[in-house]
């Protein structure tokens, strides 16, 4: 009896493979390839197939241990040489470590110093004396010496990717645990946690300001965010003892409207000026107590005229970010409610395994009508999306609503 022999072009052996080939068993295939040899993820159908729980959270390992090794190879000299450039703007920082390293990781303290609108060398004299100011039991102390001499040292747009930036790279480089990142400065710095805390809130556990003026931000931002707030009872400049005063009262009032949000810790020293003689080192293990609440039951997101994409989970369209918008999500077990959806006409939900049972529907409504109706499924690409996206490896989806308002 003859054997029939057929003979299968390469480009169907490849497609009959990949159609029974599990997702996973595909990713581990494309991760495998050298990175110049790689086609987009999304052009590949394993990045779209439905995936269980237990293959998205494999599917997250793969692709954050990839994700670790191209940063390594990538910015290994910038942590080397402890500077960080993006565009035309430099942040050069420096740190030390106190105490063992949790199994978790290490937290990292990012304190920013004071001074601006001075020449450079005044300005890095003050980066010099903030690595002198606190001492965490445990953790990274870690001072970045602000890219430019201007008055507004900490809240210019270029500030934001920075940070994300370097806090990325602390946390494959230097075991920094990214539940336990904590921002804090002083004067100048003060100002920056002002405003970087509220736009910024879902990177950090609790954020803690000294001697700093607001501008033009608000507190709304911070519900999910311990925010401490100190300065000198006679520190009269700029009106920084007044207007502390009056941000400690809105945050009782949003405290005590939503009784869930708004932790806060408010100390107005008193016989003190600008200068607090390191009594506002309380701070440090206040902040420490907490760890960042990565999918809180409800958000108010307040965008600064620095905008972002997303803030915990939910996200954007580029072209529906605008500046100074509220936008007000809440979710109980399998229900989200768009509260407020300020000018966007669409607002993606971002899910994962912590949050939800993938089992069931999820509903959306706003302003009491359904609006979205559907049982979410699981893919590689939001898992790869959200994880590039942010180098967060606590905030990581592995499905997304979009959800259309009229």
């Amino acid at each position: 009896m003859k054997t029939l022999m057929i003979s299968i072009p390469f480009f169907l052996c490849s497609s009959l493979s990949q159609a029974k080939t599990p997702a996973i068993e595909q990713l581990k295939e494309w991760i495998t390839l050298p990175k110049s040899e790689r086609n987009l993820i999304t052009d590949n159908k394993f990045s779209n197939m439905p995936i269980s729980k237990s293959e998205a959270e494999e599917a997250q390992v793969i692709i954050w241990q990839d994700h670790m090794s191209l940063i390594k190879s990538q910015r290994l000299n910038e942590m080397k040489n402890k500077r960080i450039k993006i565009g035309d703007k430099t942040l050069k920082f420096d740190f030390l470590i106190y105490g063992k390293k949790p199994k978790s990781g290490r937290s990292l303290y990012i304190s920013m110093h004071g001074g601006g609108g001075a020449p450079p060398h005044v300005n890095d004299g003050q980066w010099k004396n903030q690595m002198r100011l606190y001492k965490p039991k445990e953790g990274i102390y870690l001072c970045p010496r602000a890219p430019t001499d201007t008055w507004n040292l900490w809240h210019q747009s270029h500030i934001d990717p920075l940070f994300d930036r370097l806090i990325e790279n602390m946390i494959i480089f230097e075991d920094v645990d990214p539940d336990k990142v904590y921002l804090m400065g002083y004067s100048a710095g003060g100002d920056g946690v002002y405003q970087l805390a509220p736009r910024m809130c879902d990177r950090f556990a609790a954020a803690a300001m000294m001697a700093g003026h607001p501008n033009e931000t608000s507190p709304q931002g911070l519900r999910n965010l311990p925010f401490a707030l100190q300065v000198g009872e006679n520190d009269k400049s700029y009106r920084r003892n007044k207007i502390a005063a009056s941000w400690g009262e809105k945050l009782a009032e949003l405290k005590e409207s939503d009784p869930q949000g708004y932790p806060h810790f408010v100390k107005i020293h008193k016989n003190k000026g600008h200068w607090m003689n390191l009594e506002d080192n309380i701070a440090v293990p206040w902040m420490a107590k907490y760890k960042r609440n990565r999918f809180p039951d409800r958000i108010v997101w307040k965008q600064d005229d620095v905008t972002h994409k997303r803030s915990y989970w939910i996200s954007l369209p580029d072209e529906q970010i605008k500046t100074r918008d509220l936008i007000i999500v809440s979710k109980k077990d399998q229900s989200v409610d768009i509260q407020d959806r300020g000018q966007a006409n669409q607002i993606d939900i971002m899910l994962n395994d912590e949050m939800i049972d993938f089992d069931k529907p999820v509903t959306v409504s706003h302003k009491g009508k359904v609006v979205f109706e559907r049982k979410p499924r699981r893919s590689i690409t939001e898992i790869y999306r959200t994880l590039k996206e942010r180098g967060d490896p606590g905030l990581v989806f592995s499905s997304r609503l979009r959800v259309k308002l009229n």
